[in-house]
């Protein structure tokens, strides 16, 4: 048998069949041979020669998402064109829209309520999400004054993560198209309490039509 000369080509073509169906179907109703029958001629084999199961494709289309992402956030927050205040918005409007967040809950649907699942994502929001990304965030708007100066960086972080990565998903907390609209006027006063009002109506719009169209189950690709 001929040696694969570009085995990293095949890794990303398994990578990006396995991804797409995971997060049309769900990791627990895709097959190893749902991924073979959409890779235009590479085998069973060929698969395992590079992954040992379907949970160590799952496990690297999940780094491959949680890469992505983590370039999408350190590219806001390293910007120097901004100031705090523009870099927090622009985290929202990113999270707002998020296909990569949407990807992977779909994948991950029939466990996303699992006690477990939910306790490591809560970890993943207060350990890497909140400290990383938006507290610096936060802090920086503080120092170059785009940001009121009474708020607890800290805390604030995290609340803005948890709500945003949680409670805002209705995917962890399930809700009809209009209880999604009402989350996103909530979530306007809630940070305009705080004095930041970086919720527009533009942004509010678009965190509706996103998640809507996500309920009604459309896809943003073509």
């Amino acid at each position: 048998m001929a040696r694969n000369k570009h085995p990293e080509e095949t890794v990303e073509k398994i990578l990006a069949v396995a991804r797409r169906l995971f997060a049309q179907k769900g990791y627990e109703n895709t097959s190893i041979q749902d991924i073979v029958d959409q890779l235009g001629g590479l085998s069973k084999g060929a698969i395992y020669h590079h992954f040992g199961s379907k949970e160590d494709i799952f496990d690297a289309v999940c780094r491959q998402l949680g890469e992505e992402n983590t370039a999408l956030y350190a590219a806001i927050r390293d910007d120097p064109g901004r100031n705090g205040r523009e870099k927090l918005k622009a985290m929202l409007e990113t999270a707002c829209q998020n296909q990569n967040d949407h990807d992977f809950v779909s994948m991950v649907a029939q466990t996303v309520l699992d006690p477990r699942f939910l306790r490591t994502q809560f970890d993943e929001v207060i350990s890497t999400v909140a400290p990383h990304y938006v507290q610096p965030v936060i802090e920086e708007g503080l120092h170059d004054g785009s940001l009121p100066r009474a708020i607890h960086p800290k805390e604030l972080a995290q609340a803005i993560s948890l709500l945003l990565n949680l409670w805002a998903n209705p995917f962890f907390v399930p809700a009809t198209g209009e209880e999604m609209q009402n989350r996103a006027q909530v979530l306007r006063r809630l940070f305009e309490g705080v004095g930041l009002d970086i919720i527009d109506d533009e942004m509010e719009a678009t965190f509706f039509r996103h998640t809507a169209r996500h309920l009604s189950g459309e896809e943003d690709r073509p």
